[in-house]
């Protein structure tokens, strides 16, 4: 009986032991070192809280509308789901939208051709590091050169060329259209912009980039041709 007590405590020595040494070794010596200064973290934890409150504010706006269609009649309710349904084609692309935004304008620099420079028209990967920055900062809506942007857009390089939506962006005089959600956010984007290095990347390409002021109007049209609908199936259930 004392034996097995002995070899119990033993064991459970052991156990302990090696906890222990895990969790020294832990503190010691981390897996992963966080060597970001405390401004980046501050930074970061803004842009997470800034994506929380958007996504309460998508929750709020859909509870708002699912009270709205249980309190209304009838008439009501289809009125209210129509204006879902064209808010959805909106947001896909099927219908224009017109607000708020901005118009940024590209051009040859023109000292630039003066003296003898190549101007090729922009490259894809600093439209697409330019579109990215306009979403993350409240861009809603996108027409690069005519070209809408939707879920399904591709800017890509397809034989030296780059393409929105597949078509072709060999011009180097093209504009870019912005919507945001106020007029607010839209002026808040104009800083952001005009504050930027992106100048500067697109003078490095031979290129101007005129980041224009705030309008309170601006349109965006539909999505030029079909949109895709491979992974989509038809319900007739109920016809």
């Amino acid at each position: 009986m004392k034996k097995r007590i002995v070899t119990q405590m033993t064991v459970i020595s052991f156990i302990v032991g090696l906890m222990i040494a895990v969790q020294y070794n832990t503190v010691q010596n981390p897996t992963t070192r966080d060597t970001r200064d405390i401004w980046a973290i501050r930074q970061e934890l803004s842009e997470e809280k800034e994506n929380h409150s958007k996504l309460l504010s998508e929750i709020a706006t859909y509870n708002e509308f699912i009270e709205q269609y249980k309190d209304d009649d009838t008439q009501s309710q289809a009125a209210l789901l129509n204006k879902t349904v064209d808010d959805l084609k909106r947001e896909i692309g099927l219908l224009p939208v017109n607000g708020p935004g901005l118009v940024l304008d590209i051009s040859p620099a023109m000292e630039l051709v003066q003296f003898g420079y190549e101007i090729e028209p922009i490259a894809p990967d600093l439209l697409i590091r330019l579109v990215n920055e306009i979403y993350r900062y409240n861009g809603l809506y996108i027409e690069i050169a005519g070209q809408r942007l939707t879920h399904r857009s591709a800017i890509r390089d397809i034989n030296g060329a780059t393409t929105v939506n597949g078509v072709a962006i060999d011009e180097t005089d093209i504009n870019i259209k912005i919507i945001t959600e106020t007029f607010e956010k839209a002026e808040k984007l104009y800083g952001y912009l005009y504050a930027s290095t992106f100048r500067d990347d697109f003078y490095l390409d031979n290129l101007n980039l005129r980041i224009n002021g705030a309008q309170k109007n601006i349109k965006i049209a539909e999505v030029d041709g079909p949109l895709s609908t491979d992974y989509l199936v038809e319900n007739n259930e109920g016809d």
